[in-house]
């Protein structure tokens, strides 16, 4: 990726991942710098990853080429309307990493000819292992495009969606979905300890098979399907188990949440938008 001028507009969990992604990438820390009004985020980001943070967005982004837009969606139009007439005169590319700000939204509290990108990351990004999606208005450029997806594959990998409206999928799948396997390792866990197995043994039983099931669904041929299929012994353990959760039809429980969380996410992009 060409070296140009990164500029984070807040740096809390999310911003600080990619920051560290870039500088472990081979990313210039000089290149680099930070604003937030969190004097505690400041000094954290100053100190992992030696680059300039600064408490003044106007004057950290007056080298600017891209501009990483990192703070909390309540805060966006606050952040971006201030800074309308320097981005009418510097023309960076903004890459939103706010949830629920749509594109419309964002154009219109920081200019109309802003080049932008909206991104959907999740929590695993913080261990190079994220999932992102990404989608862009029609000033983005294919090099910028390009610029997008490094930066965001500095911490994990990258899809491009073509509709705005499939971020919403992606928010219940991709953005929540951490949280669903937090909640079946949870339980996995307890069901273990319950069985008599002592609580750390339950811990790495459980941590362990959940990774080594991602990886071989990374790495295997097959679909989770097929997978699932192979495990499954005729007679067997966890033909009974899967027999259960059939029966109480644990997949229109966990589909019915998904698009819970789909419908949650329009909701709260349009409130957002309204609101902001």
């Amino acid at each position: 990726m060409e070296q140009q001028n990164i500029t984070f507009i807040g740096c809390g969990n999310m911003g600080r991942s990619l920051i560290g992604g870039l500088i472990n990438n081979g990313y210039p820390p000089g290149k680099i710098c930070a604003a937030d009004i969190n004097a505690e985020q400041r000094q954290t980001t100053a100190r992992l990853f030696n680059i300039e943070v600064m408490d003044d967005n106007a004057r950290a982004l007056k080298q600017a080429e891209i501009v990483v837009l990192g703070v909390k969606p309540q805060n966006v139009r606050e952040t971006l309307q201030p800074l309308q007439t320097l981005f009418s005169r510097t023309k960076p590319l903004l890459l939103s990493i706010a949830a629920g700000i749509r594109l419309q939204s964002l154009s219109r509290w920081g200019g109309e000819a802003l080049a932008i990108v909206r991104v959907m990351p999740n929590t695993p990004a913080m261990v190079n292992a994220g999932a992102s999606a990404l989608c862009c208005n029609d000033r983005v450029t294919e090099d910028q495009q390009t610029v997008a997806e490094s930066i965001m594959r500095s911490v994990g990998i990258t899809t491009w969606v073509e509709d705005e409206k499939l971020l919403d999928a992606v928010t219940a799948v991709s953005g929540s979905g951490p949280a669903y396997f937090f909640y079946f390792m949870e339980i996995l866990q307890k069901t273990a300890e319950d069985l008599g197995l002592p609580a750390e043994q339950a811990s790495i039983l459980t941590i362990e098979t959940a990774l080594g099931a991602a990886k071989m669904a990374l790495e295997s041929d097959h679909d989770p399907a097929t997978l699932r299929q192979q495990v499954t012994s005729p007679g067997g353990t966890t033909e009974q188990a899967l027999a259960v959760m059939q029966k109480e039809q644990v997949d229109r429980i966990f589909a019915k949440a998904v698009k819970a969380a789909c419908k949650r996410s329009q909701e709260l992009a349009t409130i957002l938008g309204d609101e902001n």
